[in-house]
């Protein structure tokens, strides 16, 4: 049962309607290339809120050369010298690409924050100028959705139990996911105050409830197609040529005595 007594979604449905969302991600995707649009995607939210499964069912069935996605590693000693966000702006899109950043920029309103990563000073320039740097990126033509995700306390425990006794999943929970669990409410109070401050008119925050995975992804694509006045872009049929049979040779027989993988399955 997910948030508000909704039972969980169908996974017969939810393949069925992330499928014609996938479709309409295509046709942006055209439209993007064609016209030399630039987007950003940011997603946040707290650890296990689903943000990693939202990515790949966007990424799915686009090029990664449209659809580009960004997972910055820890800054390294040079970075940690550079302006705080010159290492995002260095991803920002060019025209035809829309960029997803797997956490972002707000970082430094959440994780660093809370852990202790920056100085109180650092967060609250931080909060001060976040709003003016994004004015700016609109202002340049670069369409900004900035979508929370908003996992509840038990959900979110249920998910590393799961992560904890799963082999496959273990891999997921790191220090820093327990030490979040611990922070639950310090994180709260620190989403609480990114969203009074920079959630404006030029680039405002949308909150998508992430307990039931299926129909927040759902619910989270099909926001950020109604965000972009995309159109479809008629293309040619394709069709396949002939093959040319001037140098043709017995191209499986020259494959013979070479090394195979033993077909197990």
């Amino acid at each position: 049962m997910s948030k508000g007594g909704r039972e969980r979604l169908k996974r017969k449905v939810y393949e069925k309607e992330l499928q014609k969302l996938q479709v309409e991600l295509c046709f942006l995707q055209d439209w993007i290339k064609s016209t030399g649009e630039r987007a950003i995607i940011v997603l946040e939210g707290r650890d296990a809120a689903g943000k990693g499964g939202l990515i790949k069912a966007i990424a799915a069935r686009v090029s990664p050369r449209v659809f580009r996605v960004v997972a910055l590693p820890t800054p390294s000693d040079r970075q940690k010298t550079q302006m705080y966000v010159q290492r995002y702006v260095e991803q920002f899109p060019a025209g035809g690409e829309i960029v997803i950043f797997d956490r972002s920029w707000y970082n430094r309103a959440g994780v660093e924050h809370v852990m202790g990563f920056c100085t109180p000073e650092q967060h609250r320039r931080f909060l001060e100028l976040c709003p003016i740097v994004e004015r700016f990126i609109v202002g340049a033509g670069i369409r900004l959705i900035k979508i929370w995700l908003e996992v509840g306390q038990e959900e979110q425990e249920r998910r590393f139990t799961a992560r904890i006794e799963d082999p496959l999943r273990q891999w997921k929970l790191s220090p820093m996911d327990l030490e979040s669990y611990k922070r639950w409410y310090d994180y709260s109070w620190a989403r609480d105050e990114m969203l009074q401050h920079t959630d404006t008119k030029d680039a405002p925050w949308y909150i998508v409830r992430s307990d039931d995975k299926r129909r927040a992804r759902l619910n989270a694509i099909a926001h950020v197609l109604a965000q972009i006045p995309y159109t479809r872009i008629d293309r040619a049929k394709a069709k396949l040529p002939a093959r040319s049979e001037k140098r043709r040779y017995d191209d499986q027989g020259s494959l013979e005595g070479r090394r195979f993988i033993d077909e197990k399955f």
